[in-house]
Formats: C-alpha cells, sequence, structure tokens
C-alpha cells in the first residue's frame, strides 16, 4: 500500500517571509520524519509530496497513491484546512482524518459552537464580531473573552484576550479584526480547570484516549492558555494527566462533541469548567499537530503510556477500518513476511544451491 505525505513545511514559508506566528500552524521536517518511519515500521512504503500546490501538480501529472496521510493546514480562507482533502475526494483518493465538511466548520468555532449548542452540549454563551461597532451589541455579562474566530495554536490569544468592561471589549475587538483579518469570537470568561481530550477513531467507534490538564506556573501569562504561553510551554507550562471526577465530566463533553461535528480517526477536543465546576466545550481541533515530541497529542499520548508509534498505529487501524481496507495487523503480517522473504540467504545455502544446481 502506496501512502502520500502532504504537509505544509514551515522552513519553505519563513523563507518566502511570513511571520514565526503566521507559520505557528505549520511543521518542522521532524514530523513528517516521524510520521514516515512510523508508516514503514508498519510495512507501508510511503512517498513525500508536501503542500497544496505540490499535489495539484503531481495530480495532474496523473500520480496517484492508495492513501494520503495529509496534515496540510493550508494558508488563506476558512477552508484552508479542508483544501487538501476536498481536491483528494475530486480524484477519488482516501485521506486520513476527517471530511472537508467537517474541517471547515471545525475552523470557524463561532459555527462549531453553533452545532455543539444545539446538540445540548456545555459552551460559554458567545457572540461573533465582524465589524468594531458590533462589539457594542455584544450583551453577554463580564469578564468576557475574545480571539480570533478561526486560528489555531492559540494566535490571536493574549493578556488582552480577557475583557473586564466594555471599553476593554471593544479595544480588544478592533485590534484583532485588524490583525487577522477575521471576525472575533466572544464568549463568557471560563475561570475554571482547562483540559485538552484526546480522541480517536469515527463515530460510535470513537473513544477517549485521555485527558491533559494544562497548568500555569508562576512565570505565565496568568489564566490563558495564549500563544505566548503555548510556544514557551517547557518554561511556562506544565502538563498533567487528568484522572478525577471532573476530568471524566470532561472527557464524557469532549467525546460527545466529536460524535456531534462527525469527526474521524483522531482530535483534540479543548473543554475549560465554568464557576459552577461544570466542563463547557471550547473548541475542537480535527487536525492535530503531530510533531512527535512538542504536538499536544502526542504529549497527551505519552502521559498515558501510549509512546509514538502507538499513537500512530491507532490512528491508522481507524484510517484502515473507515475505509475498508484489510486491518494494520494484516499489513504489518504482510509486511514481514516479504521482509524475510528478502533476507540473504546464509552462505551455506547458498553453497548447497549451487552444487544442486550442478
Amino acid at each position: 500500500m502506496l501512502i502520500g505525505l502532504t504537509y505544509d513545511l514551515r522552513e519553505e514559508y519563513l523563507a518566502q517571509g511570513f511571520s514565526a506566528e503566521e507559520t505557528a500552524e505549520f511543521d518542522k521536517i521532524e514530523t513528517v520524519e516521524a510520521i514516515e518511519s512510523a508508516l514503514r515500521q508498519m510495512g507501508f512504503a510511503t512517498e513525500r509530496i508536501g503542500n497544496i500546490l505540490s499535489l495539484n501538480r503531481e495530480l495532474a501529472l496523473g500520480k496517484r497513491w492508495d492513501l494520503v496521510f495529509n496534515i496540510c493546514e493550508g494558508l488563506y480562507g476558512f477552508a484552508r484546512e479542508a483544501q487538501v482533502p476536498a481536491l483528494l475526494d475530486a480524484y477519488k483518493i482516501p485521506c486520513t482524518f476527517s471530511d472537508p465538511m467537517v474541517l471547515g466548520l471545525a475552523l470557524h468555532k463561532g459555527l462549531t459552537k453553533n452545532v455543539i449548542r444545539d446538540q445540548g452540549i456545555p459552551t460559554p454563551d458567545f457572540a461573533v464580531v465582524e465589524r468594531p461597532e458590533d462589539a457594542l451589541a455584544v450583551n453577554l455579562p463580564f469578564p468576557l473573552f475574545a480571539k480570533p474566530v478561526a486560528e489555531g495554536t492559540s494566535k490571536g490569544v493574549s493578556l488582552v484576550s480577557r475583557v473586564n468592561n466594555r471599553e476593554e471589549l471593544e479595544a480588544s475587538c478592533k485590534a484583532l479584526l485588524l490583525k487577522f483579518n477575521q471576525p472575533v469570537l466572544v464568549e463568557t470568561y471560563l475561570p475554571g480547570r482547562e483540559f485538552t481530550i484526546g480522541i480517536i477513531g469515527t463515530g460510535a467507534d470513537a473513544i477517549v484516549l485521555g485527558a491533559m490538564e494544562v497548568l500555569l506556573n508562576s512565570k505565565a501569562e496568568s489564566g490563558i492558555y495564549s500563544y505566548h504561553n503555548k510556544e514557551n510551554y517547557k518554561e511556562l507550562v506544565e502538563y498533567r494527566s487528568a484522572c478525577d471526577p471532573v476530568a471524566g465530566r470532561a472527557k464524557d463533553v469532549a467525546l460527545a462533541s466529536w460524535r456531534a461535528i462527525r469527526g474521524r480517526d483522531v482530535g483534540r477536543v479543548d473543554i475549560r469548567v465554568d464557576k459552577d465546576g461544570l466542563p463547557n466545550f471550547l473548541e475542537v481541533n480535527p487536525l492535530p499537530g503531530l510533531h512527535p515530541v512538542n504536538s499536544d497529542l502526542p504529549i497527551l499520548a505519552r502521559l498515558n503510556q501510549i509512546d509514538y508509534q502507538q499513537l500512530l498505529e491507532m490512528i491508522m487501524s481507524s484510517v484502515l477500518a473507515r475505509i475498508g481496507e484489510m486491518p494494520l495487523e494484516a499489513h504489518k503480517s504482510r509486511a514481514t513476511r516479504k521482509a524475510h522473504e528478502l533476507q540473504p540467504l546464509p552462505l551455506a545455502m547458498k553453497v548447497r544451491k549451487v552444487r544442486h544446481m550442478r
């Protein structure tokens, strides 16, 4: 089985003049190498493709793959994470992770929260500010929290995201609208514990991988999992596996949310506890980072005694079952047999074969 790898390589975009923050969601070469190594250990052949422009060129030249392992984040628009899967759909080439509809929905935090709220899943009250004057119409009690409606990696989240009055809200929304050129999500600020929950699988087969609590130390920007805190997590953040009753309720909210948006294969759901101790849905990431050391999902997996190879095998097991391919163990067994067949014969056996031919 030939698996193509699609990805946005951060260093390529930095070389084009994009900033560190603009490329924060893109991947380092170590991520591509780690995924490729894990897939090859499972017995798959792999081929690096690159970003959507490279994929488009290869497809136009007639290149095809049995499956594409896609981690492209995209660069422009609300549908940027959906672009590669949509292009592959047009060629009937299956790919990992959620479909274009889910990826487009999940990137827009406001639309996602509409779906979650309609399913009766707790989420903070919110409003979407599309113009500076819209901030005047927000009718929610302070404190509030403001962030770009369609960014990841905590981009646009800083100390001024928590707003305590109308003046601060207007100033924060105006600055975010200007910098990110997209609407601003304004929601009730939740003061409690924060978790990120890993999910593996699709639909009724989806399970919780584990819950990881995000704990900020005294040197961190207080009270928020900001872009600064996340980028400097080794000095400012402690991640801890959580198994207490509150974490258990957070896992239930996360799994219900994943099923509500029709997520596939793997994802992360961010949860925060409100003033009454109730876990609330914040956002979902159906295209989570897979850097073997620095990304939240692999960190969460390690905290739950799941190493990187095991994590990738769990993901691929979900993918193969979903697309109707033979199970992962069958692929691994086939690869083992093939490797054994290709082993060089011992010298004594070679001599016997030569004598027999004579």
